[in-house]
């Protein structure tokens, strides 16, 4: 299942919800833990403060204004609270010059970055929330 859910996490969202969606009629038990096993950016809120730091040294500014074109808005909130002031500021004013982005464009550098985010766990430098290996940190 983790391999199924490792490669939806690859793909564009369209297909992952139609390939999640075929399963789902055969095996809906089947597609809610693979559903479960999927990283998407939204689950970015489950990373603490350091996590998102860490992922904001990485990331482009370009790459992220793109990206929050379409998330949650606690996920926006949660990556601005990390970011000076000034950062935000002038991230805000490059996503409201920049205009209507495409979402498959949208989607693509979500996924870029969800890349790295998974780059940054497996190097053990952040860890997602709920979803570790039973190591709490204290």
């Amino acid at each position: 299942m983790k391999l199924v859910a490792d490669l939806l996490n690859q793909v564009d969202q369209a297909t992952e919800q139609a390939i999640l969606a075929s399963i789902s009629q055969n095996n809906p038990e089947l597609a809610e833990k693979i559903n479960q096993l999927m990283f998407t950016f939204d689950d970015l809120i489950q990373l603490d403060d350091r996590g998102i730091q860490e992922m904001l040294k990485e990331v482009n500014k370009d790459s992220l204004a793109v990206a929050l074109k379409a998330v949650k808005e606690e996920v926006k909130q949660k990556i601005f609270r990390n970011m000076s002031e000034r950062a935000v500021s002038l991230l805000t004013e490059d996503m409201e010059v920049r205009g209507p982005v495409k979402v498959s464009e949208v989607e693509k550098t979500q996924q870029a970055i969800l890349k790295i985010v998974r780059r940054l766990i497996d190097e053990g430098k952040i860890a997602l929330g709920g979803k570790g290996d039973g190591d709490a940190l204290v």
